[in-house]
Parts: C-alpha cells; sequence; structure tokens
C-alpha cells in the first residue's frame, strides 16, 4: 500500500521484491556488523529490516546511519529485496524480504529512552526486554513512548474495531447514535459526582455523568425509539486494581420493547464484539436469577466455567449432636457447603486444618470451616464422630460424595455470610488447584435482582430508581416486603465479571413518584432534582428498557489483557492520579476566587506565599529583588551549589577545616555626602514591586507574626 508516494512497513510482501519504496517511522532496533548496519523500522503497521551496504549504499549516507539511535523518526528509500535463505526472521510478518537502503532522512532524533520499546527481536532466538519488567507508574510518565509498542498500539486498534463493529450491529438493528451532555445535574447519589462549578452561576454546580441514565430516558420519550451511545463516564468512587474514575460505556435504549429483544440484541452484540477476538460465545446465553445465583455461588457475577457449586446442608443437622451446628440452627442459621470432586491427596489434613480452617476462610469472615475427607464409602475428619451414622449418609448422598472427595462447610447465623464466606473459598479453591480452564469463556444472564437493598430503618435502590418492579402493587410501607420485591433488571456476565446491565425503565410518574417516596424523598425533593424528568413522564411516555456495556472491560477481557489501563490510552494509575500531566493538581486562588469557591470571611494569603513554593521566589520575595528570565539559570546553579557545600559540611565528610578569609574584616561605609532623594524613588520605580507601600515607604512582611 502507497500513500503519497509512501509505502507502510508491515504491509510489504514477497511481492514488493525489487520494487522502489520510501518508508517513514521510528528506529526499533539496530545491529551493527560493521561495515553493515542493520535496522529495524517501525510504524504502526509493523516492523520491516532495512540495510545500510557500502555496495549499494552511498558512503554519506552510511555515515548518517552511523549516527542512528533508537526511536529516531527517520525516512528511508531503497529496494526491496528478498532476504537469502536461512537469514529470514520469523519473528516479523515482514521477515522474508528487507530493504536495501539508498537515502536517509533524519526528521527527528531522540533523547535516551526512560526504557525499551522495541519487542521484535531482529534475529532467531533473540530477545528483547519485556514490558512487566518495567514500572507501571513509569510506563504511564512516559504514555507517548509506551504507547509506541507495537503491543500497546494492536490494542488500541482492536480496541476500535469492537468499538466499530458494536456500531455497525447497532446501526443495522434502527439504532441512532445522539449525543448527551457531560455537563448536567448531581444525582442523590451525589458523594460519588464529580463536580464542575459554575463562572456564571456562583457557587452553583454542574456533575459530570455517572451514566446518561436520564437523557436516554428522555430520548425514548422524545420518540426516537432506538438509541445509543459510547460515552464517557465519571465516577468519584472507592478505588480498585480495575476500576478507572472516568471509563466508556456503550449505552443504548429502546421502546416498545421488554427483556427479550434486549437480551437477543445484546447477545448478538457481544458475539460479534468478541469475535474481534477470534472468540466465539456460545449462544443463547444462559439466564439465571439473582436468588439462584446467591444460593449456588455466592456472589451476584459467578463464574461458571467451572462447579463447585454449593450444597445446602441445614436441614440435614438438624437435630444433630455436633455442639456447633446445633446452636447455629437454633439460631436460625444455615449450613451449606461445596465438594471439591477428587482433590483428596491435593488437600491434606494440614492444609484443610492449619490453613483452610484456621487462616484462609477467617480471612473471608467467617469463624471457621468444617471439613470432610470421603474415603472408604465414609467420612473422615475430626469430628465425624459427633454425627450419626444417618446425618454421614445423609451428607454423602446430598453432596453425591464419592472416595477422593472433600467437603466443605461453613455455618453461621448469618445467611449473609455463609453465602459470601463459601462464595470466596470457591474462587480461592479453584485458583489453587487450576479448576479454571483456559480460552473458555461462559456467558451468563443474571435476572430478576432485588428491587431494593436494607438501608437502616428503610430501604435504598438496589439498582437505581428508574428501575421497574416485576409489579406494581406492593405496599410502601411493608418494609419486608419491599425487601422481597423483584426488580425487572438484568446484568450480563462473562467469567465472573459483570460486562454490563440494564433494566427495563419505569415509565408511570405515579410509580416513580411511589418509588422516590420509598426512598425517603419528599415531594420538595423530588422537584428539586427530578422535576424535568418527572413532567416529561407526563406526556405519553413509552414502554421502554435499556442497557450499558463497560467498553474497557469488555475490551481486556477479549484481548486477554491484565488490566483495563493496557486498553486504555491516557489511564490514571492505581491511586486515580495521571503521573503524565500529574492531574488532579490544585489551582490558584485567583481561579477559586473567580469561580466564587471562597468561604465567605476567607482572606486571601498575604502576596509573596504562593512565590513561596519555589527556593528562587522565595529568595526573590525576602530579599525584595525581582529575578528576570536570563538570571534565573546562573541563581539556580549558585543555589545547587551552595546547598552541596552545605549538606558536605553539615554531615562532616569534609576531612579539613572550613577556610577563613586571612584579610582582616572591616566594615565599610558608603562615604559621607549630602543627602538626596533617590532617582528612582521620585519617579516610583523603588516601589513599583512593594507588595505594599506605606506612604512613600515600602512596607515589607513582618518578621514576628
Amino acid at each position: 500500500m502507497q500513500e503519497n508516494g509512501r509505502s507502510y512497513c508491515g504491509r510489504l510482501t514477497l511481492a514488493d521484491a525489487g520494487r522502489e519504496v520510501r518508508l517513514a517511522g521510528w528506529v526499533d532496533a539496530l545491529r551493527d556488523h560493521g561495515e553493515v548496519l542493520f535496522m529495524h523500522l517501525r510504524d504502526l503497521t509493523g516492523v520491516v529490516q532495512v540495510v545500510f551496504s557500502p555496495e549499494l549504499t552511498p558512503s554519506e549516507v552510511c555515515e548518517l546511519a552511523g549516527t542512528l539511535k533508537s526511536e529516531f523518526c527517520v525516512t528511508v528509500s531503497g529496494r526491496v529485496e528478498e532476504r537469502a535463505e536461512g537469514t529470514e526472521n520469523p519473528h516479523i510478518e515482514t521477515g522474508a524480504i528487507e530493504l536495501m537502503v539508498r537515502d536517509l532522512s533524519i526528521l527527528s532524533r531522540a533523547a535516551a529512552l526512560p526504557f525499551a520499546i522495541s519487542e521484535k527481536a531482529m534475529v532467531a532466538g533473540g530477545s528483547t526486554a519485556a514490558p512487566d519488567t518495567v514500572s507501571e507508574d513509569l510506563r504511564l510518565q512516559f504514555r507517548y513512548l509506551d504507547l509506541r509498542r507495537p503491543s500497546m498500539q494492536q490494542n488500541l486498534l482492536k480496541r476500535y474495531r469492537i468499538i466499530k463493529t458494536a456500531r455497525d450491529v447497532l446501526d443495522e438493528r434502527g439504532f441512532v447514535e445522539i449525543e448527551t451532555p457531560l455537563l448536567t445535574k448531581s444525582t442523590p447519589e451525589g458523594a460519588r459526582d464529580f463536580l464542575v462549578p459554575s463562572r456564571h452561576h456562583p457557587r452553583h454546580f454542574y456533575a459530570l455523568p455517572q451514566s446518561p441514565q436520564l437523557f436516554k430516558q428522555l430520548l425514548m420519550v422524545a420518540g426516537f425509539e432506538r438509541y445509543f451511545q459510547v460515552v464517557r463516564c465519571f465516577r468519584d468512587e472507592d478505588l480498585r486494581p480495575n476500576r478507572q474514575p472516568e471509563f466508556t460505556q456503550l449505552d443504548l435504549e429502546a421502546s416498545f420493547i421488554d427483556e427479550e429483544l434486549i437480551f437477543d440484541l445484546v447477545e448478538e452484540l457481544a458475539a460479534s464484539m468478541f469475535a474481534v477476538g477470534d472468540i466465539t460465545l456460545p449462544r443463547p446465553f444462559p439466564r439465571m436469577t439473582h436468588r439462584d445465583a446467591m444460593e449456588l455461588y455466592g456472589t451476584d457475577r459467578p463464574d461458571t466455567r467451572f462447579d463447585l457449586q454449593f450444597v445446602e446442608a441445614t436441614d440435614i443437622f438438624q437435630g444433630t449432636q455436633y455442639s456447633i451446628f446445633s446452636q447455629i440452627c437454633r439460631r436460625g442459621g444455615r449450613i451449606k457447603g461445596i465438594n471439591v470432586r477428587g482433590q483428596s491427596e491435593r488437600l491434606s489434613k494440614n492444609v484443610l486444618q492449619n490453613e483452610y480452617a484456621k487462616e484462609i476462610v477467617p480471612s473471608f469472615g467467617a469463624r471457621g470451616m468444617t471439613w470432610m475427607r470421603v474415603m472408604g464409602g465414609g467420612l473422615e475428619s475430626n469430628i465425624v464422630q459427633f454425627f450419626s451414622e444417618g446425618e454421614k449418609q445423609a451428607v454423602l448422598n446430598r453432596f453425591e460424595a464419592r472416595d477422593g472427595d472433600v467437603i466443605l462447610m461453613i455455618a453461621d447465623a448469618s445467611h449473609e455470610l455463609v453465602l459470601s464466606a463459601l462464595g470466596q473459598l470457591r474462587l480461592h479453591l479453584a485458583e489453587r488447584l487450576g479448576l479454571v480452564p483456559h480460552d473458555v469463556y461462559c456467558p451468563l444472564w443474571v435476572t430478576e435482582f432485588p428491587l431494593f437493598e436494607a438501608s437502616g430503618d428503610g430501604v435504598t435502590s438496589n439498582h437505581h430508581p428508574f428501575t421497574a418492579p416485576h409489579r406494581d402493587d406492593f405496599d410502601p410501607s411493608d418494609r419486608e416486603g419491599l425487601l422481597q420485591l423483584r426488580s425487572r433488571a438484568y446484568d450480563l456476565v462473562v467469567n465472573g465479571e459483570e460486562l454490563g446491565g440494564g433494566s427495563i425503565r419505569i415509565s408511570s410518574k405515579v410509580l416513580q413518584q411511589k418509588v422516590f417516596h420509598i426512598l425517603g424523598l419528599t415531594d420538595g425533593e423530588i422537584e428539586e432534582k427530578f422535576g424535568f424528568f418527572i413532567r416529561a413522564l407526563d406526556y405519553g411516555a413509552p414502554p421502554h428498557g435499556g442497557l450499558a456495556l463497560g467498553i474497557d472491560r469488555v475490551t481486556s477481557m477479549i484481548l486477554g489483557t491484565s488490566s483495563i489501563r493496557e486498553v486504555t490510552a491516557f489511564p490514571k494509575n492505581r491511586s486515580a492520579h495521571c503521573p503524565l500531566t500529574q492531574a488532579p493538581s490544585e489551582v490558584s486562588l485567583d481561579q477559586l476566587e473567580e469561580l466564587g469557591l471562597l468561604q465567605p470571611g476567607e482572606t486571601r494569603p498575604n502576596p509573596g506565599v504562593e512565590e513561596q513554593k519555589d527556593l528562587v521566589d522565595s529568595l526573590s520575595w525576602v530579599s525584595r529583588i525581582g529575578v528576570g528570565p536570563a538570571e534565573r539559570a546562573a541563581i539556580v546553579s549558585a543555589l545547587s551549589d551552595a546547598m552541596q557545600l552545605a549538606q558536605i559540611v553539615d554531615s562532616r565528610e569534609c576531612d579539613q577545616e572550613p577556610l577563613f578569609a586571612p584579610i582582616q574584616v572591616t566594615h565599610r561605609m558608603k562615604e559621607k555626602g549630602p543627602a538626596c532623594v533617590s532617582p528612582l524613588a521620585a519617579d516610583g520605580q523603588l516601589l513599583k514591586n512593594a507588595p505594599a507601600v506605606k506612604g512613600s515607604y515600602f512596607k515589607v512582611a513582618g518578621i514576628l507574626d
């Protein structure tokens, strides 16, 4: 392929042998064989070897090539040749050819690199520096260099292909992309909002959207029927390893539909996106209610690539003589377990008792764990003597246990704790025992989430307050009934990770107000926060629903990266800090004052406080002597030398006594003469840099406060 006379490195093939071409890119690697210099040239399409040989390359070009360093930006011209047999490089797609250079131009030179960028060995069996040996913060600080690495470029190029595929599918299904505002109104969950102050409306704030939820519902009211958007969203949430304060989601909404259309559409969408990474998702996706997910896996995003489903055992031990189980049953608790099939040899008594029962399971919040191994058709452990024959046989039958299996059970008065701890134990065992198959993708719809969850004496939304309930004939005063109410929400889970979620929405004004009231909002608060939305439901709102897929998570899973930061161009680090731009950062008091963000009665600090942050500016402020740009470099150098000398003296590393001037010190003063006013004082120049003036005096800061 050629463009404006330029060919692309990665697109050259044997068919181009004998052609004269011009290439442009970066020096990926160099190998000097004395008179002959080999170079890998890299552009966005790939790498090709170019050769500087005295036989074909002019001497001045060879001389210039001798000055090349990694990451110089260059153009080269020459003839494409087939490599001699045995010299091919299988590490690069263009390994069967090379470019014999006739001309070279250095477009831009590069400073010493903070880390290696090349990822292609120049010869068979060669190696390159692994990027995982470089600290992530250093990579993010020099992200523009990190993004030159072919693997990072491929990640972002495939991300583009994944998004384009999604757009194509939605376009074929009649969806239209519409942008919604980034400056909007803060939500009731305002503590998680990023706020943006308004200069035109002092002490009023916009909020960056956590999602375009209300706007996409308003688009349904507006009659667009099928909307989507690749949208940036912002959440000021607690930090997690795989979470960013800003992220991208594929947002969609449709009218006159039910869950089935969403399931069918998103399955087609997800299958097409995963196909970009040569991954086939089996369709149709299985479905599981939230209640079943919690009871069988202890989580609302179960990893179904492996078994280890929970088994209910509470009823087996209702009349047991084993005191721990007996007490828990009397308190209305739960006993559940899992059968780790065929792992008895790998889970020794020492591992089960001293690692899992005493350390690992308590770290999950449970008080302990009961274990039993199946041997000779019976159960073996340090507590089986407390169980009756009937109880032991019931355990074997319920867990469908065979010789070599290990049964693990957790018991507690708290139902939630049993599910949570057992769910974490399940994942820990699967990882330890290698039960998770690789290159297997198991999508799953989790449905019928609770509409509300307990919050103090009241309830709060489990999803968001615009999610439709399965029925609307519920009693707002019946708290227990509200906690049992199911919603029309659904999540798409793949391999134990939630990739997206959504719901059928409330389209009735009466029902929406009813939900707001249950959440504790007064009529005034509803009007203040959602008045515009409630009014829209008065004008023929259609039934509608939607979903949002997390583009960062989806892309990371498709490409198999260790973090969503590997598929994001300019991410924040794990502390939500940007090592590249040093964001977030302080802003000047002038900006805060202009935005009206200084507190009433708050005074700005004395002049010069800001300047004291820099040593040179601090000295300038204290001495009341201005420092011009031409003088700053010399003063910085002098200060550096003075500080080094001071450190040497202070550390007593100097092997000789300090020197003193041999000349006697005398006090010299200006020769006496008639008093006069300085011309600089007369025209005001002397006082122009004064932070404050009193009469004709230069007012300085107080030495003692």
